[in-house]
């Protein structure tokens, strides 16, 4: 598949303005200024472009909803708060095609009818910082930023937020608390962002890759965008692989791709040929998978009839040697220190998972342990304020499910 996403990256001057103009860019966002705004909207949804961030809700239906409320001013939030352990797709975008996502921030914003937008970037990306500023400088100075863009009146400006290493503010409506100068904690919701967000006003919210579809489907259309890739989920992907293959990275490949594929052709395999035990498919926060389910398309659609999720596309291989419990323990950890302490059944019951899998690694298990962790995480399941419990519980049923004979030997040899 010909390149979208990071067309061009490979040259040195990928980040500069004058790079990506002689690559084709802008040419979009010209594209987009001759249409209505309501004409932009209506090309995404029949793209059939999903939020990449994670949830795959539909982009089209997503800007309809904030386009519908009559309140005014409007918002357009990039998160760019790439902060879970194993993914690491949009950085390239960040580092190297910065003016693709402003491009398709400004063709967003229009579309939108919003004025301001930001770039929420994750605080442990300082080299993706200098480059964003240095482009939008670029973007200004080149008149697709500003009050009276290329002139057609319209008006969009675009400032960087640097986060300072909170997980929880990739959640939305924690990023907005942030931005909003408060502590980094999720909002009770309904009411939604795109009705009540930034400023209590509607406000976008989309992933980096996300933006990065939209002068792509501008250019070729969203009929054509919609043939791309899988039929349900359609358009290229970024996956980030890592763990133990030969050839780790971030690959552009079209959605529905299958995890074999990804591992065993594009990343030549498990390192020293040995045998594949488990492998995450969407980043840490979603299910593990056995080498059984590897035939199983990567996208929105497939990857939960197999008990997983897509996520972020962050796969994470392990070999055979990886011991299972370990890593469980390992991803609780991260859960409980990431945990903005809001709510009861997170604050406390993740912690009280993390106890009880340290206590078994350390060869102090008990009989009735499994059995007691299966009843908190389902105690901390559907009651928590953001995903973040939800992902802890179901992510340790997970591994109890797939490798509970390594937990049971656990405790029995301690």
């Amino acid at each position: 598949m010909e390149r979208v996403l990071l067309r061009n990256t490979e040259s040195p001057h990928s980040a500069d303005i004058h790079e990506y103009i002689k690559g084709g860019g802008y040419i979009s966002l010209h594209k987009a200024f001759e249409m209505k705004p309501f004409d932009v909207i209506d090309e995404v949804r029949r793209s059939g472009l999903r939020g990449r961030g994670g949830a795959g809700f539909p982009t089209g239906m997503k800007w309809s909803f904030a386009v519908a409320d009559p309140q005014t001013p409007k918002y357009l939030i990039c998160n760019a708060d790439e902060g879970e352990p194993g993914t690491f797709k949009d950085r390239g975008i960040l580092e190297k095609n910065p003016h693709l996502l402003i491009e398709g921030m400004v063709i967003s914003a229009y579309a939108i009818e919003a004025a301001w937008g930001y770039i929420y970037l994750r605080g442990e990306y300082p080299r993706a910082k200098d480059v964003l500023l240095s482009a939008i400088k670029q973007a200004y100075e080149k008149n697709y930023l500003g009050d009276n863009i290329l002139g057609k009146g319209v008006g969009f400006h675009l400032h960087v937020h640097c986060g300072a290493g909170a997980y929880i503010c990739g959640e939305e409506t924690a990023l907005i608390e942030s931005l909003e100068g408060k502590r980094g904690q999720p909002r009770i919701k309904p009411p939604f962002p795109v009705n009540e967000g930034f400023s209590l006003k509607p406000t976008i919210i989309n992933n980096v890759e996300t933006l990065a579809n939209i002068p792509c489907i501008i250019e070729i259309g969203g009929d054509a965008y919609s043939k791309i890739g899988s039929p349900e989920c359609p358009g290229p992907k970024l996956y980030s692989v890592s763990g133990h293959v030969k050839r780790p990275g971030v690959y552009e490949l079209p959605m529905g791709v299958t995890l074999r594929e990804i591992i065993y052709t594009h990343c030549g395999g498990i390192l020293g040929d040995k045998k594949l035990k488990a492998v995450i498919p969407g980043g840490i926060s979603t299910p593990v998978l056995t080498p059984d389910k590897i035939d199983c398309p990567m996208d929105f659609r497939n990857l939960p009839r197999v008990g997983s999720l897509l996520g972020s596309g962050a796969v994470i291989a392990f070999d055979e040697t990886v011991d299972m419990v370990n890593v469980c323990l390992r991803i609780t950890k991260f859960f409980e220190h990431e945990s903005c302490g809001k709510c009861t059944p997170c604050r406390e019951g993740v912690g009280w998972m993390r106890a009880i899998i340290e206590r078994i690694c350390g060869g102090a298990g008990r009989n009735g342990d499994l059995d007691h962790l299966m009843e908190v995480s389902s105690n901390i399941l559907g009651k928590t304020f953001c995903p973040l419990g939800d992902s802890a519980a179901t992510v340790v049923q997970s591994y109890l499910g797939n490798f509970r004979h390594e937990f049971e030997e656990k405790i029995k040899n301690r």
